[in-house]
């Protein structure tokens, strides 16, 4: 049997997210298997519909889980031990999950796989501010989650002058705003983020012992991550010691810089010119479902936009002459990879 050709995305979503993110290319595949099927067409490479489970990672951390597994062919024994947010352990929830269904057949992670096409919306503005109703994405932007901990000395807000101070907060802004000053201005691909911030004991009258934070950094180039990482990493050791504190740096999660293969994304562009749609490649600054299963199989993503730019929020919309789009691009690029020729009425709008 030939390996099946892939497409579709996820169901999860945000605690306060829309009803596009994931759903519109999960939701575009199934209308691919309709469409092929309202007209007959028989392939001989088998298409399947996937919706990777945990994209999000907002109750189970990390993200992606369904894609990473699979990608893996396997589930990480780490994993074992996680739990939700609300305290319940992942594998007694996937195991409760699977008990649910029993009428599903079960298929090994990882099965050999022709290629995998995702439909998405781009999560940002460009696409709506260009004017352009599809996207074609050639990769995905590294990602870097560091934890800086800053310590000093608690003291009396009111008895300690500034020349007897340890201020981990002090020495946290200092350094951050020399980052933010540098990072992004520096390169419009770099990105950085600061997502986290606590204080500990955390009493309004004492100078804090202890700061903690966050950090999220992005570049499509993995050398360039690399530089993003040392020069936040040498900043804010050393305003902590111009502010008498020592600096802990720990490295929470690292994702590399993804490419898709030029003649996947060659076949993409080209179903847009072939339906009609205006384009542009770009980058995905978000990680995907197919940034994974490009680790063990040829993928690539299209992207539609999204209204404001707006996404991870009850107000994300998708135009519905843009979901058409992508569902049609999906459509173009599918029967190209399968080597099918669709009937002259999908050319003529009529599909």
């Amino acid at each position: 049997d030939l390996p099946p050709l892939l497409i579709g995305s996820h169901l999860d979503s945000q605690p306060s997210g829309g009803r596009f993110d994931g759903a519109l290319g999960t939701l575009c595949a199934f209308e691919v298997l309709e469409t092929l099927e309202d007209h007959g067409i028989e392939t001989e490479r088998t298409v399947e519909v996937v919706a990777f489970t945990n994209e999000e990672g907002c109750r189970f951390a990390p993200g992606c889980m369904g894609s990473m597994a699979f990608s893996q062919k396997s589930i990480p024994e780490a994993w074992q031990s996680v739990k939700a947010t609300d305290g319940a352990l992942f594998t007694d929830e996937l195991a409760a999950t699977l008990s649910d269904l029993q009428g599903a057949a079960m298929r090994p992670l990882g099965f050999p796989v022709f290629a995998y096409l995702e439909v998405h919306i781009e999560q940002g503005p460009s696409l709506e501010k260009q004017g352009l109703p599809i996207g074609i994405v050639t990769g995905i932007q590294g990602t870097r989650w560091l934890q800086a901990t800053i310590s000093g000395q608690t003291a009396h807000a009111g008895t300690t002058a500034l020349s007897y101070r340890k201020d981990p907060m002090h020495a946290a802004i200092s350094g951050l705003n020399v980052l933010y000053g540098e990072i992004m201005p520096g390169d419009d691909q770099s990105r950085l983020t600061v997502g986290r911030f606590s204080l500990e004991p955390g009493a309004i009258n004492a100078i804090p012992a202890t700061v903690r934070f966050s950090l999220d950094i992005r570049h499509p180039n993995s050398v360039q991550l690399d530089l993003i990482e040392a020069r936040v990493r040498k900043i804010l050791q050393e305003h902590a010691r111009l502010h008498g504190c020592d600096l802990a740096m720990e490295l929470l999660f690292d994702m590399a810089p993804a490419r898709f293969p030029d003649h996947l994304t060659g076949i993409l562009e080209n179903a847009a010119i072939r339906a009609g749609f205006a384009h542009t490649s770009m980058v995905s600054g978000a990680f995907h479902d197919a940034l994974f299963v490009n680790r063990i199989a040829p993928s690539a993503m299209i992207f539609t936009p999204c209204r404001d730019g707006l996404s991870h929020n009850e107000a994300e919309y998708v135009e519905p002459a843009h979901s058409i789009a992508g569902a049609q691009v999906l459509l173009h690029a599918s029967t190209k990879l399968l080597s099918e020729v669709l009937p002259d009425m999908l050319t003529d709008g009529r599909i």
